[in-house]
Formats: C-alpha cells, structure tokens, sequence
C-alpha cells in the first residue's frame, strides 16, 4: 500500500511516499494512522492528534473510520482550506 503525506504532515514526517504492508488487525484509517505512528518519533509527533488529519483512500476522501481493505493509496493532510 502506498502512503502519501501532503503539506505540513509531509514534512514533519521527512517524507511524502512510504510503501507500506499494515498487519492484518488494522483494518480503518484511523489503525492505519495509529499504526504508522509507531514507526518513528516524527511519525509519532505528526500523526498522535488525529482530530487535525484528513485522508483519501484511493483518491477519495474518507473518514478515519473508512475501511482500507483492498486500498492502494492511502493519504493523509491536514484539512483542506481555500478560496
């Protein structure tokens, strides 16, 4: 599965791919995200407060609590503002 970082995310964590194999037990984004934080202390500083994240899976946005079964793509950023 790949993972993408966007803005901000992308770059307290040091990058914007990671290519990823999450066990079996994580099964949302929100596991997903929770897994990932484990990976290192950057990951752990960026992706600890989930209420400031937003994901796509495939290219669609999503919850945190959408399923990632079958996902290729999963990516996370910081709320989207504009105008």
């Amino acid at each position: 599965m790949d993972i993408l970082y966007f803005a901000w995310v992308r770059e307290a964590v040091g990058t914007g791919h990671e290519q990823v194999e999450p066990p079996a037990d994580v099964r949302d984004v929100r596991g997903l995200i929770g897994w990932l934080a484990a990976r290192s202390a950057a990951h752990q500083s960026v992706l600890q407060d989930t209420a400031r994240l937003r994901a796509a899976v495939d290219q669609r946005f999503v919850e945190l609590d959408a399923p990632i079964a079958g996902a290729r793509e999963v990516a996370i950023f910081p709320p989207v503002t504009g105008g």
